[in-house]
């Protein structure tokens, strides 16, 4: 379907966010079906994917740890909206560049619609915020950073590329490269799992994207499925990273401490509120352990469970797939998912380790 809205929890400790909601007809922000959610069974690897399918965020749920305020003058309503800019400066009208299409996807904030270039007639995405929703201060410089960030990592194969930035008197519209061939979530909810190869070769792709963010000073802080498109429906290895709407820059030893991410996939360190970019490579490992067994490692029936489950860090390695799946393997994602972030692996060391506990996965990811 395209690209789409994102978004995850952002607040203080479990604050102001309940257990991940029920639906059967939308995908997060997108328009397609899912998985009944219905726990059962530890022992039925088909209702736990169906409850990793189901139980997965779809709605933009992202609570902001600030009071909404007027009083800075940050995002007056009203016809005051209209003579404030959120970027910053006045822009072009995006209607005499490009002809806005079909919905592709729906969010808290905005709504993603297919886009056609007047010009070219190249077809892109875009990415449609509603001034009226950024009622705080830090709303606002979200959607700045996340423009910011989308132009410094702009370049990089696997990061979908941003065509420019807009702004009229309702809205902020994001334009970016049009990545058609849907989400890998629905990819691997399709395929049950992958095999060791073609997981390698995604974890290549993935953690390299995590590599490159990290090398410019930016920490993304929700790497999921959900926010991995691909370009081509064909070709499952097309990925490109998009949503950075959580994302951060950062300097080496800065320590962060609000809790944003995904449930499923967000870091201990997180949850305590003292992180830095190791909780990406934690995320990475978290998506490595769902590509090979379809089923992620942390998981219960409610969100306070998920999170206990996170922090007390008990890994599966025993239900299946797991006897079938090399040492090698289970050994890189031992040390992806380490409690301790000082003794994680970095990016950069995921992609190059070659100690004879990971060598012989890591091999697959370069052939």
């Amino acid at each position: 379907m395209g690209n789409t809205c994102r978004g995850s929890f952002r607040g203080k400790y479990f604050q102001g966010y309940s257990q991940p909601e029920e639906q059967s007809t939308s995908k997060r922000n997108s328009d397609r079906s899912n998985s009944d959610y219905s726990p059962s069974s530890l022992n039925s690897q088909q209702l736990v994917s169906q409850e990793f399918a189901k139980e997965n965020p779809k709605k933009e749920t992202r609570v902001s740890i600030l009071s909404p305020t007027n009083k800075d003058g940050i995002m007056r309503r009203g016809v005051d909206n209209q003579s404030y800019y959120v970027l910053g400066h006045r822009t072009a009208n995006i209607r005499d560049l490009y002809s806005l299409g079909r919905k592709l996807g729906q969010g808290q904030f905005g709504t993603t619609y297919l886009c056609t270039e007047n010009t070219t007639g190249i077809e892109y995405a875009c990415k449609s915020i509603s001034k009226r929703k950024l009622i705080s201060r830090e709303d606002v410089e979200d959607v700045r950073r996340e423009i910011q960030i989308m132009h410094h990592l702009a370049g990089h194969r696997n990061i979908v590329t941003i065509k420019g930035a807009y702004e009229d008197p309702l809205y902020v519209h994001i334009v970016m490269e049009l990545c058609a061939g849907g989400e890998l979530f629905d990819r691997i909810i399709q395929r049950g799992h992958y095999s060791e190869r073609k997981a390698a070769e995604l974890t290549k792709i993935i953690v390299g994207v995590v590599e490159a963010c990290h090398s410019l000073g930016v920490m993304h802080r929700d790497l999921k499925p959900e926010n991995f498109l691909l370009v081509n429906k064909d070709d499952d290895f097309s990925l490109k990273a998009i949503d950075f709407g959580l994302s951060v820059f950062f300097k080496p030893g800065q320590v962060f401490t609000d809790v944003v991410g995904s449930p499923y996939y967000v870091a201990p360190e997180v949850l305590s509120k003292h992180y830095g970019p190791e909780a990406d490579v934690w995320t990475a490992g978290v998506i490595l352990y769902i590509l090979l067994s379809g089923v992620p490692p942390f998981w219960a029936e409610t969100q306070q469970g998920i999170f206990d489950a996170v922090l007390k860090g008990f890994i599966d390695f025993e239900s299946e797939p797991w006897p079938l799946i090399s040492d090698s393997a289970k050994d890189l994602i031992r040390q992806m998912l380490c409690s301790r972030p000082g003794d994680r692996l970095t990016a950069h060391e995921v992609l190059c380790m070659s100690t004879c506990s990971i060598c012989t996965f890591l091999i697959a990811l370069f052939l």
